[in-house]
């Protein structure tokens, strides 16, 4: 067992004592089961994860020296009057002292040298002593004890990977459902560690809870709140961010004006964070503030802002004591930028710090105008990728080479969510996760996913997007193959002919093309020259089958490792616009869009000057100007657009479509009123 250094929770001296008197008694006498060839045994590996005042976590690791089990009960006691709370992956119960642990339905089976493990919550009082004794369906075991490990920061951090934010909830405004979003359950939770997340990102608003001047009182329901939500993730050993969310912009952001009350009321807000949760163990980790902005700033300005507020939290936390005094703490850039400028200052500030329990946070939602779909950035392209490659190498090169971890405390891309969809072309969406991940390990630097519903669906606790689920759970440990696209598009009544997409294999060998369980014939249904992959005609006619409109069949292009790429072979025809009176409240263009997907717009007055919004390119925002309706068979102009325009000028409109190209159309505004026909 390893003992933690002074001020971190740890198992206590007793257990210590007992257990290796227990480990010296068993090898003298030979427990049962030390043979595993000759007969039943087993080994428990018992550890204390975490622990703080009153609470616990445990796991325990079960490994079957003997014949092979078809269920199990483990059972044990403890000796200073601990509880069971909470469990996962076994059914714990207690009686007393005496505590039984029962498989479940889908690890019952334990071959022999084989092992299941399962973890449970627990209570204690005066002492947390650890068990001296364990048996398997009667067998007496084997078995060692351990108790929280003392983990640098780098290695705090590295344990937090990977990591998901419960956004758009409690730092919601004003309430926890203001937003859409659910009530956080402990079922929430349950889902996100079963997914595979080691760690979560609270983020707390408190602006609507803070009392007045001078005390700055948090609401006591508010913060018992919170505190639920804390005590949920950390029973369930998760790592729990927790943070000053919107306070960013709703008065921290006033510093430059009122510089000594924003400093009072952060100081206070902190104070009394910190007192509250200075006995939570190392599992909870605290961030200073989100996205930190200081109005009518220059970069400068707001760097030496940014300085004096991470300073005194630093100061406030650290002062109170209890966990505090090594718990981690996280320090943001300004808006927690990656521009080198910007975590060149946040270096600066933890340097001269000088404590080694601290971590550097940025955000990162990829290159601008891939991540909104603007500036005809509607492919994953060398641009995109040197800025995912330049962000990731500067946070390396600046902090985690000088032993400075580094939290994304939110990534993904802008403008992605579940209602809005089409905004980006799901394989280079897919190109862009798989870089990003790759990127991150790479460089050593954990990231938590940005997730406001538009990933997990909150009401059903299920994926939106299986699929991309898949790509983040592959892309934590390796690579994943890909293609120069994923569609190919079939025009409806031409011959079909052979089609051809670059292969991006990320290191890995390429295995092959599946349809289902079948895998298609080299030589006959495909080739392959270098990284050129080329369907033959035979292959894209079988797969196009009757050649209805939109996806006739979906392969797959398998590598060595990783997530297979998929392939969608669609049939399509030239989309059909209809002419059409609106208003710049309201317009849409009938469109038959016959199998075809819209990829970007322009929009150009007749000089070829692009109109606004955006007008330093003449290709529009998806979404926040046009975006399709396909079950309505509808081309939405949004106000946004159309309130910009120019009036009495004829305005062409330039549809992209993925398999038919560009489609013009023609507007024209008078007042409110809007015409257009089609070209």
């Amino acid at each position: 067992m390893t003992l933690t250094r002074q001020g971190r929770f740890r198992l206590r001296v007793a257990a210590v004592c007992a257990t290796l008197l227990a480990l010296v008694a068993a090898g003298a006498a030979g427990i049962v089961g030390a043979n595993a060839a000759s007969g039943p045994g087993c080994r428990v590996d018992y550890t204390v994860k975490s622990e703080w005042t009153g609470g616990f976590i445990g796991d325990v690791v079960v490994t079957n020296l003997g014949e092979p089990v078809k269920g199990w009960k483990l059972k044990w006691s403890f000796p200073s009057g601990q509880g069971v709370t909470n469990d996962w992956a076994a059914n714990v119960k207690t009686k007393g002292a005496d505590v039984t642990a029962k498989n479940l339905s889908y690890n019952k089976k334990i071959g022999t040298g084989e092992s299941v493990s399962f973890g449970f919550a627990g209570s204690w009082t005066e002492s947390n002593e650890a068990p001296t004794s364990f048996k398997l369906n009667g067998t007496t075991c084997e078995f060692t004890v351990s108790g929280p490990s003392e983990l640098t920061a780098i290695e705090t951090v590295a344990a937090m990977e990977p990591g998901w934010n419960v956004g758009n909830t409690l730092d919601a405004i004003p309430e926890e459902t203001s937003w859409g979003n659910p009530l956080i359950t402990e079922e929430l939770l349950d889902t996100v560690k079963a997914a595979g997340y080691k760690s979560i990102r609270l983020p707390v608003t408190w602006t609507d809870y803070i009392g007045e001047a001078p005390y700055y009182t948090i609401d006591s329901a508010r913060l018992d709140r919170v505190t639920q939500v804390v005590d949920w993730a950390i029973e369930r050993d998760l790592y729990v961010l927790l943070n000053l969310h919107h306070d960013s912009w709703m008065w921290i952001d006033d510093m430059p004006t009122d510089h000594d009350g924003v400093v009072a009321k952060f100081d206070a807000v902190w104070t009394q964070l910190a007192e509250h949760f200075k006995d939570y163990p190392e599992l909870l980790v605290l961030e200073s503030n989100n996205e930190p902005q200081f109005a009518g700033t220059t970069h400068e300005e707001g760097d030496a802002y940014n300085d004096e507020l991470n300073r005194l939290f630093h100061e406030i936390v650290r002062s109170s004591g209890g966990e505090n005094e090594d718990r981690l703490l996280v320090l943001p850039s300004l808006h927690t930028n990656g521009d080198q400028a910007r975590i060149d200052v946040l270096k600066t500030t933890i340097d001269e710090l000088d404590d080694d329990m601290l971590a550097a946070t940025i955000h990162f939602y990829g290159f601008w105008p891939f991540s909104v779909n603007v500036a005809g950035y509607t492919k994953y392209n060398e641009d995109v990728e040197a800025d995912i490659v330049g962000t990731f190498t500067r946070a390396h090169d600046t902090f985690v080479a000088n032993d400075i971890p580094v939290i994304i405390g939110e990534w993904g891309v802008l403008n992605y969510d579940h209602t809005r969809p089409g905004v980006h072309q799901h394989g280079e969406l897919l190109k862009y996760y798989e870089e990003v991940e790759f990127q991150a390990r790479d460089k050593g630097i954990t990231m938590q996913i940005w997730d406001a519903g538009q990933f997990l669906n909150r009401n059903t606790l299920e994926w939106r997007d299986q699929h991309i689920f898949d790509y983040f759970e592959s892309g934590w440990t390796t690579r994943s193959g890909t293609a120069s696209f994923d569609s190919i598009y079939l025009e409806k009544d031409a011959v079909i002919e052979a089609e051809s997409l670059t292969l991006d294999r990320n290191g890995l060998e390429f295995e092959g093309l599946w349809h289902g369980d079948s895998p298609l014939a080299e030589g006959d249904d495909y080739t392959v020259s270098g990284d050129t992959l080329t369907l033959t005609p035979a292959a894209l006619t079988r797969l196009a089958g009757d050649r209805t409109y939109g996806v006739n069949s979906t392969i797959e292009a398998r590598f060595s490792d990783g997530m297979p790429w998929q392939i969608h072979v669609i049939t399509y025809d030239k989309p059909v616009l209809a002419d059409a009176t609106g208003t710049t409240e309201s317009f849409v263009i009938p469109a038959e869009f016959t199998g075809d997907q819209l990829s970007t717009m322009e929009s150009v007055y007749a000089d070829g000057t692009p109109t606004e919004p955006g007008g330093w390119n003449s290709f529009k925002e998806y979404w926040t100007t046009f975006n399709p309706d396909y079950a309505a068979g509808t081309i939405i102009l949004k106000p946004e657009l159309l309130n910009a325009l120019n009036d009495g000028q004829t305005v062409t409109l330039t549809f992209h479509f993925w398999g038919a190209g560009e489609i013009d159309y023609e507007i024209t505004k008078n007042g409110t009123s809007v015409t257009g026909s089609a070209l």
